[in-house]
Parts: structure tokens; C-alpha cells; sequence
């Protein structure tokens, strides 16, 4: 027997029994006269200790070479602790040791396991099993745990059925790149590992399963972000005989379970917004509305002047930075630098203080009286003491822009907590979006979602005003799920395919399996994905996936531990049929 207890279990009532410890060594105290070792599994540390007086010479001497991260096992009796540590839950006792064995040694780690190590993310990655023992990354995959067992509860209770898709599947020419699998028995031909289930799931509503889940790998070769990786798990469902209200109703209700058993809280409905309003009062599509700052659009009361940067603009808006009065200037020109960055690309920023005497005071004064900012105050909603920050230019860009800034200043003012959340449902988006370069449309979710009932006949007159039977659950300012009603009539389907610049041909070979299967009675569906692994991130208080990740990749889509991608060797390329040039 390995041990009878954890290194979490000891409390007061087991003084006095003897127990069997297994784990590694966390710290070892030697005072001379007295050694403590703290002695850590996943369940929490232990202190153990020996002395001259209790413990065998042999055995003192052993310990002593100890060195961190040793696996050992232990047998003793629990005492009572002398300095009692309230801050763990073993911390009124500890293990006098009468045995030890030396399990495996260690060597010296690359970094210190402790919450606050002093190890960079480069070496953690690199030894990231390494990096698991500390809590943060242990507490964080266990937390990951409990809220996949809560989807999964919630799902089987309410009557869907996990059912697992393949991996190896088709290339299809929408969404991101496909990672692609040679075939070696179909020389010439490849698989393509799955962005996401759509189809599978699509087939088993025709095929009566009715409701289904699957938490799913997906798989998308794009560039990386913080909150992206080239794998990444999704929460996949679908329903049939469904409309919108429905879908939103039981995945509400999966999000209200899981702030109500992971958080205890107890939401009420999540509001709900369209596209369009998101894009004019928050500049994207996955608006914060933890906090305000809403935009205030100023065309009509700052374009009748002869300040030529806003009457040239397509779009002139601005928001109302609270407390933003008392800013200095050098603190106001470091704002318009940062909105200058490249990665932002606004050309300036116009300000208004609003003072606390009631008066204005902007970098346009020259231009604009007080009734003039004073009206720019109403329609931003701005009090006294805030500072209007307005920016202008092509609508797309500048809402892109003003959003940009909106959530820096947020984060600068502690707006963004991240033990409060607020959930939304952005509704009614386009169905399709126009690609300027190449003036073809382009599916905005992807090609099996459904126009909203009565907007068909648009797609012959007006495809662009057409809106999605879409919907997107929004959480924190991050899209934690998406998904829509889906086309089911192939005519319609086939429609779709034609606006998208398919020809027949080409939408029969990518995805003739599912227009026929369409000819077999397909019933009304729809579904939704959420991704776990962004869902996990913000319900543990973070924004960044890969620390909710037993084995991330990197910036560079690299397994730096494994070091993965590799080559492969001649043998292998012969064998697939492949020759690379290099």
C-alpha cells in the first residue's frame, strides 16, 4: 500500500493513528536538531517531522539528502502540531516519520513549484507536466473538470445524448484553413481534421436523435491569439424541432446552472440586443456590458462647423470616460498615442472635459462653443467630472477603433472584474457579408445557417440586408457560443450554396451527402457550440484559454514540451507517397 491517506486528509481526530504518505518533497527545513519536510501530492502538503530524540540516526541522515520534488513514501504517527498554520487545511498537525522510502529521486527542477514561481512561460511550457503540480495550473484543471461534469449533467438531464463524431473527415473550402491527414491507402487523397461537427450533427437530427451533445476537439489552422489555439474543445449541441426561442431557452438555462453550481449565483434573464444595436452603442459584436460607456453618436451635432476632420468623417462618435475630467494632459496625449498604434489606427482623438463648474474645456475650442459641448455631453451621456473622448472616420473602422479604446480604459479604471458576469444574446446578424476585395458575399457563421422567416425573397434583391436566424451568447465582453437554425429544405439549401458563388457541381462534391440526406425528411433544427475551453477561462476569472489547457501550444502553434510539429522521416514520406521539396 502505497498510503492510507492524502496529503490533504490529516486533521485533529486521526492523532495518534499511524499513517502511509506517498509524495513529493516540497521543502525540507533542517534546523539541526530538527528537520520538517513538507510533503505535497494533489490533494494539499503535509508537515512532517523528525528529531534527535525520536528518530533513528539512519533515518536523519537519509533525509537529509533529500532534494525537491523527490518521490517518497512515509510511514508515522499524526501529532498534534506545536506552531499550528491556519492558512492549510492540514495545518494543526503533522506526521512524526518512523520510516521512509525513496520512491524515485529528483533531479534539480528547472523552476520552483510554487504558486509564485519564479520559472518564465517559455520553460513552463517546456516542462509544463512539471508546471501542473503548482495550484494554479492544478486548480485550474480541475476546475476545467468540474465544469464539463456540470455540462454534461445538465445536458443528460434535459434529454440529450452524447453521441461522438469522426475526426477524420472531408476538406471543406469555408471557415479557417483544415489541417489536413494523407491517406495511405487512397494514395493521392486526404482527410481533414473537423472545425467543428456541423455536418454530423445536422445528419443525426435526420436521423431522429432529436437532441445531441459532444464534447468535441476541434481543429483550425489559423493564426494564434491568447484565447486561441490550433486545438481547442467545443460544448456542441443540436436540437430538432426547434425555433430560435427555444435554442436560447435551454442553453440560457445551461448557463444559468453553470454560474449557479460553479459561483452560486443566481441570475436572472440575460437581455438581449441585435447586431446592429451592438455596432452602434458598443463597436463589436461581443459587447462588455459590465459597465458602461456606451457610444454616443455626434454627426448632427459636430458636423456644422468648419472643423473639416468631422465633416470630411463618415461616422463621428464618442464615449464618456468616468472621472476622466481630472486626467491630465500628459496623461490624454499618452491616450491619443495609444489609439494611434498601429495595431488600433486612429489618426487622433478629440477631447471635452466636462468640469466640475459646469463648463467644457476640449482640444477644439477653437471650433466649438459650450451649447456645442454641452450637446456632445448629452448625447454621450457624460456627467461632470467625465472626459468625452470622440474619434471619427470610416463607420467600420472607427467603431472598431472607439471599442478598442473603450475596453482599454475599462481596464485601466478596474471596470472589468472578473468575479462579476454579464451575459447577452446578440441576435439578428447578417446572413452574409460582402468581401470588398474580391466583391464576393461570404456566409457570416457558415452556409447551413437560415435567413430569418419572410427574408428569403432578399437574397435575389438585397443579399446583404438579409438577417440570420443567428444568435451569439456573449459573456464578459468574449463569445463563449454561437449557432443558428438551421437550413433544412435543400432547395433552399441549394439557393444558399448559389449565393455563396458555389456552382452546382462544386456544391454536390463538398457536400452532396448532406443534400441528399436532406431528401429524407429532414426536421426543422438548430444548435449552438460554445467553446469550453473560453467558457472555463472566464468562469475561472481569466481571459487567456491556454492556463485552462493541460498541454498548450504556443504563439507559434509549437508543443515546445514535445516539440511538435516535426519532420518525419523519408521512410514515412515514401510509405504516404509524398515527396516534400525542399
Amino acid at each position: 500500500m502505497y498510503r492510507s491517506n492524502t496529503c490533504g486528509d490529516l486533521r485533529t481526530s486521526h492523532i495518534n493513528k499511524e499513517v502511509v504518505l506517498s509524495g513529493w518533497v516540497h521543502k525540507v527545513r533542517d534546523k539541526g536538531f530538527v528537520i520538517w519536510i513538507d510533503l505535497r501530492d494533489r490533494y494539499g502538503i503535509t508537515q512532517l517531522v523528525l528529531d534527535q530524540d525520536r528518530t533513528s540516526t539512519e533515518l536523519l541522515e537519509k533525509v537529509k539528502e533529500l532534494g525537491r520534488e523527490t518521490v517518497i513514501q512515509i510511514k508515522g504517527l499524526v501529532i498534534e502540531r506545536a506552531s499550528k498554520n491556519p492558512n492549510i487545511p492540514t495545518g494543526d498537525i503533522e506526521v512524526l516519520v518512523t520510516e521512509l522510502q525513496i520512491l524515485n529521486e529528483s533531479i534539480l527542477p528547472p523552476f520552483t513549484i510554487e504558486d509564485n514561481t519564479d520559472g518564465g512561460e517559455d520553460i513552463r511550457m517546456k516542462y509544463r507536466y512539471l508546471d501542473i503540480r503548482r495550484n494554479p495550473v492544478k486548480d485550474n484543471l480541475i476546475f476545467r473538470h468540474k465544469v464539463s461534469m456540470e455540462v454534461r449533467k445538465y445536458l443528460s438531464d434535459h434529454g440529450f445524448i452524447e453521441v461522438e463524431t469522426p475526426y477524420l473527415i472531408k476538406s471543406t473550402p469555408e471557415g479557417a484553413r483544415d489541417f489536413i491527414v494523407p491517406s495511405r491507402m487512397n494514395e493521392g487523397q486526404f482527410y481533414a481534421l473537423p472545425q467543428s461537427p456541423q455536418t454530423f450533427k445536422q445528419l443525426l437530427m435526420v436521423g431522429g436523435m432529436d437532441k445531441y451533445f459532444q464534447i468535441v476537439k476541434c481543429f483550425r489552422d489559423e493564426d494564434l491569439r491568447a484565447d486561441r489555439q490550433p486545438e481547442f474543445t467545443q460544448i456542441d449541441c443540436e436540437m430538432a424541432f426547434v425555433e430560435q426561442e427555444d435554442i436560447l431557452n435551454a442553453f440560457e438555462g445551461l448557463t444559468k446552472h453553470l454560474l449557479k453550481e460553479v459561483h452560486g449565483i443566481d441570475s436572472q434573464d440575460f437581455p438581449r440586443m441585435t447586431y446592429d444595436d451592438a455596432m452602434r452603442l458598443y463597436g463589436n459584436d461581443k459587447p462588455d456590458i459590465r459597465f458602461g460607456m456606451e457610444f454616443g453618436e455626434l454627426n448632427t451635432v459636430a458636423q456644422h462647423k468648419d472643423f473639416n476632420v468631422f465633416n470630411s468623417a463618415e461616422l463621428v462618435v464618442g464615449i464618456a470616460v468616468p472621472g476622466g475630467a481630472s486626467y491630465t494632459r500628459k496623461e490624454i496625449d499618452k491616450l491619443i498615442d495609444w489609439v494611434r498604434r498601429p495595431q488600433v489606427g486612429a489618426k487622433g482623438m478629440v477631447y471635452v472635459k466636462c468640469n466640475e463648474d459646469g463648463t467644457y474645456k476640449s482640444s477644439v475650442d477653437k471650433f466649438y462653443d459650450q451649447e456645442d459641448l454641452a450637446k456632445w455631453a448629452e448625447v454621450t451621456k457624460a456627467k461632470t467630472g467625465d472626459l468625452i473622448c470622440v474619434l471619427s472616420g470610416n463607420t467600420n473602422e472607427t467603431r472598431a477603433q472607439l471599442s478598442a479604446l473603450r475596453m482599454e480604459l475599462a481596464e485601466r479604471l478596474g471596470l472589468r472584474k472578473p468575479d462579476e458576469f454579464a451575459p447577452l444574446w446578440v441576435v439578428d446578424f447578417p446572413l452574409l457579408e460582402l468581401d470588398e476585395e474580391t466583391g464576393h458575399y461570404h456566409a457570416m457563421h457558415h452556409p447551413f445557417t437560415s435567413p430569418k422567416p419572410g427574408q428569403l425573397e432578399l437574397l435575389e434583391t438585397n443579399p446583404g440586408e438579409v438577417k440570420a436566424n443567428a444568435y451569439d451568447l456573449v459573456l464578459n465582453g468574449n463569445e463563449i457560443g454561437g449557432g443558428s437554425i438551421r437550413i433544412h429544405d435543400k432547395e433552399i439549401q441549394a439557393t444558399m450554396f448559389k449565393h455563396l458563388g458555389f456552382t452546382q457541381e462544386q456544391a454536390k462534391a463538398q457536400f452532396g451527402f448532406l443534400m441528399d440526406a436532406f431528401q429524407y425528411g429532414a426536421p426543422p433544427h438548430g444548435g449552438i457550440a460554445f467553446g469550453l475551453d473560453r467558457l472555463v477561462a472566464i468562469l475561472g476569472g481569466q481571459e487567456t484559454i491556454r492556463d485552462f489547457i493541460a498541454f498548450p501550444k504556443n504563439n507559434s502553434g509549437r508543443d515546445v514540451m514535445i516539440d511538435a510539429p516535426a519532420t518525419i522521416d523519408d521512410e514515412q514520406l515514401k510509405e504516404l507517397r509524398l515527396k516534400l521539396d525542399l
